[in-house]
């Protein structure tokens, strides 16, 4: 097995998530990863948890990169980044838009220096428009694009207020477009030599996710009468369930013992179906809530029904399926081990899976210096 991305050097000035779980990601397909923190270091650092000081969320997104601590409000350490642009394939940033050209370390700066550089600037809203200047974190960005009230129009309860969202989903939807934006760019540059700039922003990630929602914004359509995707329920408890094609729902009757729900006229047809979903949900759960989940489950994936319990992060990834997948990877840093996902994908020909260490910070930074040929006296004023 080989690393995909072996020789391919990149310079990475991103902190909190978007930027570093596309860097991450990155680092785990053999790309040497350099992080350029602060002196007083990416703020995940200190996020809990945390073991001996040690933080496992700034291990989740940053395991196997070199850390290099810079004071870029100084000329000797901006001087120094340009020295290793010289050397380094890739650029990620994710500043507010135009942080980086008042650092003298933008686009235009920095492919005068390498030219077939490829940089990539992560942000909220993009690098130019109206709107490119608003600061931005995800929850602020699920909120602008709609994600959040989406969200509540597939609650039963239709509350009249948004709803808590701890889970990051820009960022993270950010970070693998931004990644996959890079890769692109690589292979072109294959092809012509030619480097370019990757522009991410966060809000056009979240608005391709909503693809239902986008499509109706431009052609209102009437919803189901009930969710149709959400929680079913059991004798003890709720699972979910999936009907997403002719064939499943076809199953479904089968696995409920009532073959007569195929020929009436309620739910026969699909788009019947889906204007009655209320309708059916309540006479699917007359049968399914006086079944146990764990005979529930057995039951309609028998029938080739797409089903699940509701679980914990924690019961995932006790899963034998998520064991065999090799999901989990154990990292080592100054707390000790700690376990990070590996990446969701799997080559047959390369190694995708997380490196085993945590960087402390500024762990690296006299060694990237002085390969980048820096003299004594020049490392001694960027420390």
């Amino acid at each position: 097995m080989t690393d995909a991305l072996d020789g391919i050097r990149v310079l990475d000035f991103t902190t909190t998530i978007a930027g570093p779980h596309c860097t991450r990601l990155m680092a785990d397909l053999g790309a040497d990863v350099i992080k350029i923190e602060a002196p007083e270091g990416d703020l995940m650092r200190t996020r809990p948890p945390l073991r001996d000081g040690a933080s496992a969320t700034f291990a989740h997104l940053n395991a196997g990169k070199k850390s290099v601590a810079l004071d870029l409000k100084k000329p000797a350490a901006i001087a120094a980044v340009k020295r290793l642009v010289a050397g380094a394939d890739v650029v990620v940033e994710n500043y507010r838009p135009g942080v980086m050209r008042r650092l003298g370390l933008d686009y235009d700066t920095l492919k005068a220096i390498k030219p077939d550089l490829i940089f990539c600037a992560i942000s909220g809203y993009g690098q130019d428009g109206p709107g490119a200047d608003r600061p931005a974190y995800a929850p602020v960005v699920h909120a602008a694009t709609g994600y959040d009230l989406a969200h509540l129009t597939y609650q039963l309860d239709h509350r009249d207020r948004p709803d808590f969202n701890g889970i990051f989903v820009a960022d993270f939807m950010a970070g693998a477009y931004a990644f996959g934006g890079i890769m692109t760019a690589l292979v072109q540059k294959r092809a012509t030599g030619l480097g370019q700039m990757v522009d991410l922003a966060m809000y056009d990630a979240m608005l391709a996710l909503l693809m239902s929602e986008f499509q109706r914004a431009q052609f209102p359509m009437e919803l189901p009468s009930r969710p149709m995707y959400g929680p079913v329920k059991a004798k003890d408890g709720y699972i979910i369930i999936a009907t997403a094609s002719e064939r499943t729902f076809v199953d479904l009757a089968k696995a409920a013992g009532h073959p007569e729900w195929l020929e009436d006229p309620r739910f026969a047809k699909y788009a019947d179906r889906r204007k009655n979903w209320g309708a059916f949900m309540d006479a699917f759960e007359s049968w399914s809530g006086t079944v146990p989940i764990a005979e529930l489950v057995p039951i309609l994936e028998k029938h080739s029904v797409p089903c699940s319990p509701y679980r914990t992060v924690k019961e995932a990834l006790d899963d034998p399926q998520a064991k065999h997948r090799g999901i989990m990877e154990m990292v080592r840093d100054k707390g000790g081990l700690c376990g990070v996902p590996n990446p969701p994908f799997r080559l047959s020909q390369a190694t995708t899976r997380a490196r085993g260490f945590t960087a402390e910070l500024g762990e690296h930074t006299e060694a990237v210096l002085r390969a980048a040929g820096l003299s004594d006296e020049e490392v001694a004023a960027v420390k």
